[in-house]
């Protein structure tokens, strides 16, 4: 099938459609306002339902219903939207329901800018609401991986009954690159008992996140939990020249690219640079993240953050090598030269300590 030239924002809603989503429920907020404006258009060429709500909280509860009668259902926003949506999220997640929800993380905090940041990776990856709850977090690194992970978030929110989190940023919302989408078929629904359907010959079904019980509530959270666990098959990542890499970019999405770049640069400098980029931000791929950086004797992550992502990493690292950060905020983004700069600060802190 031929590239076509598109937004990721646009990109995007044309494959939640492709992917049998037919609800969408949102409310505008830059730089993510392109999926709304496309699904309004097409949803309902399909058959689907757009609707604008009034605010963020009445668009998260609506997903909450349409999830709850089995549809595909996704949601999308940025920042400050993706803070008020975080009490239905917690609903939904205890009710075992899958959705999809997009954020295109913009700066902050407050109000903050329209400008791409990665400021909202703890909320995504901890769980922004009340509870011991967990999204599945994917965060693509171009306009084809926003594609590609949209089809993988549906499924994978069907098999766990779970939220699945797409992980963007304002650049790759924005920017245009030529993507190919998969051929079109016909989608394959996961058989969906516990959906309110209607109870016509059966007894009803009752879903609700209301757990009076103590003993009934805590049960519920320990089958949560092994659910999370389950979810670890699912990993994702990729290494970039990380084999004989002695240290270690690590980035996700837009921070990603660049240091890919960087690793490139580094390497025609005679520098031993290697880039993991996890694309399951959780579950986090730490095995494989060990595995990358078993010969490295430095770890830099690199985020448009003030440092949110090298937490898990060194944590995941268990603290065996040293791990420093580099970021931008606000809007900012880093540049190459400068993460450059960075990793040979670091090679030569470990040539001035008598290693060779």
């Amino acid at each position: 099938m031929a590239k076509v030239l598109m937004k990721g924002n646009e990109a995007l809603a044309e494959a939640a459609i492709r992917s049998g989503c037919r609800y969408f429920f949102g409310y505008p907020i830059t730089p993510q306002n392109e999926i709304s404006h496309y699904l309004a258009k097409h949803l309902p060429e399909v058959g689907g339902v757009f609707i604008q709500a009034e605010s963020e909280i009445a668009a998260i509860n609506m997903v909450y219903g349409a999830a709850g009668s089995g549809a595909r259902v996704m949601t999308s926003s940025s920042g400050p939207g993706m803070s008020l949506k975080q009490e239905g999220i917690s609903y939904i997640a205890c009710a075992e329901l899958p959705c999809v929800i997009i954020n295109i993380q913009r700066g902050g905090p407050g109000l903050g800018g329209i400008q791409p940041a990665q400021s909202d990776y703890f909320q995504a990856v901890k769980g922004g609401g009340h509870g011991d709850y967990k999204l599945l977090v994917l965060a693509p690194a171009t306009v084809q991986e926003m594609v590609d992970l949209i089809g993988k978030a549906f499924n994978l929110a069907d098999e766990y009954r779970n939220p699945v989190m797409i992980l963007g940023d304002g650049i790759l919302g924005q920017m245009m690159e030529a993507v190919e989408f998969p051929e079109e078929r016909e989608i394959s629904r996961i058989e969906k008992p516990w959906a309110t359907t209607g109870a016509k010959g059966r007894k009803p079904n009752v879903i609700s996140s209301l757990f009076l019980d103590p003993v009934e509530l805590e049960k519920h959270n320990l089958h949560l939990q092994q659910k999370y666990n389950r979810m670890a098959k699912d990993m994702l990542w990729e290494n970039y020249k990380t084999e004989d890499a002695e240290l270690i970019l690590v980035g996700y999405g837009t921070s990603a690219r660049i240091a890919k770049a960087v690793v490139d640069q580094a390497r025609a400098q005679g520098i031993k640079a290697g880039l993991f980029r996890p694309i399951s931000l959780f579950p986090f791929p730490k095995d494989a993240l060990q595995e990358a950086c078993k010969h490295a004797d430095h770890v830099l992550t690199v985020e448009m953050s003030m440092g949110q992502l090298v937490e898990d990493v060194r944590y995941n690292l268990e603290f065996k090598v040293p791990v420093h950060f580099y970021g931008r905020v606000g809007g900012m983004v880093p540049t190459t030269q400068a993460v450059l700069e960075e990793v040979k600060r670091w090679v030569s802190s470990e040539k001035e300590a008598g290693n060779p």
